[in-house]
């Protein structure tokens, strides 16, 4: 507690157990821990401060912002905050390793992300696998020299005078897109100009002592900002552990990651395949892969079916101003493929942008050169096509860009759509309603399009083009919390038929600080409210993220753990007041009097490529009977029963089986093992015996042999276990077991 000869002002610090203390004004959150005991000062790492509805987390040492609630982070690897906070710090640490050790080095950004971490940076030798070692030995010395990691604050010019004497173009630039009159940076070390240094918004641990247990992973290309035409970059990943133990077992999990890997088993079972001259990120379903996706789309319609959706389709494009309308354009610009613009303004506009943007990008005499070529297009552009608002002779290039967003911003033209909701809008507003249609309730299996950064695109899980089982409820503010509470129980029961039950429920505020969400403080009152009453009303546990809302609304995530432990984010619910207000939506109520719907939006699955791919990870490529792309072999032991097996192949058939048959003189081990290698749940041997006595000798992919059955106990077996989704008895139960293994190693 505060002395009471203290003059200070004192601040009020309200702790997670709902206490509140009294500090001294200029205090930290190590002065805080200090207060409530020696154990927790030992232990702290950093603060969580939440004011005024806003959440961040700041170092140590960091004088607190006045009154606040904290929460005292721990060196625990069960807080994602405090794991992504010394991940951040350990990509720090490894940037200086390698600095020190390839000295041409340039560094470009170091973000902590879901698994780990990674640095860009721009070094004309390639690292590779064989430097690791040398790399985690230089980070090993700079840990046991436990160097502080101290910020410092300069002014927005006098830091772009010490960059710009650096010479880095990549700090340069991040240094000219921050925000704030200040940017900070931060010593690994006691003093500046002694030790590494690196411009850094933070947080970090206290310390280099803290970073124990670290591994360098892997090594890839990337570009700056995504930009193909820039200058290739290098991306060094690693991770991170407070506990050894911890780092032991997540490398153990990627060990086991690696054998179930949806691009090599998805190869191996003739699933899926990506192109390049389709085009990175764009999946071809197969036909093996098809049937999965449609397996789960069948099962999906025919429980919205059960609910009264009404299934609808949209084009994959739209005009930009219904984007704008909605706030998708520009709120993806960082993300969209290039708008089609149909006028010649309107196209010359756009590819003077892209100079302007790309020239932005640059620095030194680089960057001077290219400016001069923009002035010069600017001028014929004008020349051209008219005057562009704002754009003036002598214009900076930061002018140049903000002019040029702005005159393209009523220019005509159509887009990929980013997402489907805008299109679902315009159907809701092709005829008039009453509140006896509500609520209405549309659903779609939509392709939409994201240009995700080359680096990040990864099998079917990171995708530039993608399908959402999207869905749109526009309902009364009396219906709103029955539909939430219907549409969690709905994504609820798909991830339970599926074995998903592992998961945690996020729900995503607002964070009231940023700018990037649209809508008015009481919209985002009631659908935060809303949100909030169904999670407790579904009984499930949950958390509040701050920040996690989408730019319209808050939402309730499924974030699911597969069975090697990896978090996927995959089912949303999503309430919306402010998409009905932009587009004016309106139906007539009991009154007569026109009302304002609100939309409700979800997808149990998410998308449909990185669900599928989640799938074959989470069941090594062994689906459950109902999705397997073939679910029977039929293989002949020799070629005097292959008429009978022919018949059994067209029975299997006709029930409406997947089913293969194997009519190769090959022995019939080798045909058995090369079945199992393709996950096929269920292998029927026919020979001369089973031939004579009408029957069929049935195995499984495990191994199993289950013995000689009549072809309709089988297809009655098979119908029940596909009927069960799994969570029966399996068709042929080994002794003692009446549950399928779902997760298999």
């Amino acid at each position: 507690m505060v002395s009471p000869c203290s003059r200070r002002a004192l601040l009020k610090v309200r702790l997670p157990d709902g206490n509140t203390l009294e500090v001294a004004e200029g205090s930290t959150t190590a002065d805080v821990a200090a207060t409530i005991g020696p154990g927790l000062a030992r232990a702290a790492v950093a603060g969580h401060i939440t004011r005024n509805g806003s959440g961040q987390v700041v170092d140590l040492n960091r004088p607190l912002p006045g009154d606040c609630e904290l929460r005292i982070l721990t060196a625990s690897d069960n807080d994602p905050d405090s794991l992504s906070l010394l991940r951040h710090s350990t990509a720090h640490v490894m940037a200086e390793a390698i600095c020190k050790l390839f000295p041409e080095t340039k560094l470009v950004y170091g973000p902590p992300v879901e698994d780990g971490f990674y640095y860009d940076i721009d070094l004309p030798q390639s690292i590779t696998p064989d430097d690791f070692t040398r790399i985690e030995s230089e980070m090993s010395r700079i840990i046991a020299e436990d160097r502080p990691f101290l910020r410092y604050e300069l002014s927005r010019e006098e830091a772009l005078v010490k960059l710009r004497d650096e010479g880095s173009r990549y700090k340069i630039d991040n240094a000219e897109r921050a925000e704030g009159e200040t940017l900070s940076f931060y010593v690994t070390g006691q003093q500046r100009g002694q030790h590494f240094e690196d411009l850094c918004r933070g947080p970090h641990v206290p310390s280099t002592r803290v970073v124990k247990a670290f591994k360098i992973r892997q090594v890839s290309r990337s570009f700056y900002r995504g930009d193909v035409n820039d200058q290739p970059l290098q991306r060094v990943y690693g991770t991170a552990f407070y506990k050894a133990s911890s780092l032991k077992e997540y490398l153990k999990q990627l060990e086991e990651a690696k054998k179930r890997d949806h691009r090599v088993i998805g190869k191996a079972l003739d699933l899926f395949t990506i192109s390049e001259q389709v085009g990175s990120g764009l999946v071809l379903w197969l036909p093996k892969g098809t049937i999965i996706r449609m397996e789960l789309q069948n099962f999906l319609t025919e429980e919205m079916k059960k609910l009264d959706y009404q299934m609808v389709m949209t084009p994959h494009i739209g005009q930009l101003d219904l984007y704008r309308t909605s706030g998708h354009y520009p709120y993806y610009q960082d993300s969209q493929y290039p708008a089609m613009f149909e006028t010649d303004r309107g196209k010359s506009i756009q590819g003077l942008l892209q100079l302007a943007q790309r020239v932005q990008s640059q620095s030194g005499e680089e960057r001077e050169e290219g400016s001069s070529r923009v002035a010069a297009m600017v001028a014929a552009v004008q020349e051209a096509w008219g005057d562009i608002a704002g754009l003036t002779s002598g214009a900076s290039l930061d002018e140049t860009v903000d002019a040029l967003y702005a005159a393209l911003a009523t220019e005509p033209g159509y887009l990929l759509r980013p997402m489907n909701c805008p299109h679902h809008i315009q159907i809701f507003a092709s005829r008039p309603h009453s509140y006896r249609d509500l609520p209405f309730r549309l659903a779609e299996y939509g392709t939409v399009y994201r240009y995700e950064q080359s680096g990040e695109i990864s099998g079917m899980t990171r995708v530039r083009g993608f399908t959402t089982d999207d869905a749109h409820m526009f309902v009364t503010a009396d219906q709103l919390q029955g539909e939430l509470l219907t549409t969690v129980d709905l994504t609820r029961r798909v991830l339970s038929t599926l074995g998903l039950t592992d998961y945690r429920v996020r729900v995503g505020l607002r964070d009231s600080a940023s700018d990037k969400y649209v809508g008015s403080e009481e919209n985002w009152r009631k659908a935060e409210s809303a949100v909030r009453i169904a999670a407790n009303e579904s009984g499930v546990d949950f958390s509040e993220e701050v920040g996690e809302a989408c730019f319209y609304g808050p939402k309730i995530d499924f974030v699911v753990k597969d069975c090697i432990g990896r978090s996927w984010q995959l089912g949303t619910v999503q309430v919306d007041y402010n998409l009905p207000e932009r587009f004016d939506l309106t139906y007539v109520g009991a009154d007569n009097a026109p009302h304002r719907p609100i939309m409700i939006h979800r997808a149990p699955f998410g998308s449909m490529e990185r669900f599928v791919g989640l799938l074959i990870e989470h069941f090594a490529g062994a689906f459950p009977l109902w999705l397997s792309p073939v679910q029977v072999g039929v293989a002949t032991v020799s070629e005097k029963s292959a008429a009978y097996a022919r018949e059994i192949h067209e029975g299997l058939k006709s029930a409406g089986l997947r089913v293969e048959l194997d009519l190769t003189g090959e022995k019939i081990g080798p045909k058995k093992q090369r079945m199992r290698d393709a996950k096929i749940n269920y292998i029927l041997v026919v020979g001369e015996k089973e031939a004579a006595e009408r029957t069929v000798n049935v195995n499984d992919r495990e191994g199993r042999t289950i013995g000689n059955k009549p072809l309709g106990a089988v297809v009655e077996a098979l119908r029940s276990e596909i009927a069960s989704k799994g969570h029966g008895e399996l068709g042929f139960p080994p002794p003692g077991t009446s549950e399928r293994v779902r997760c298999h190693t």
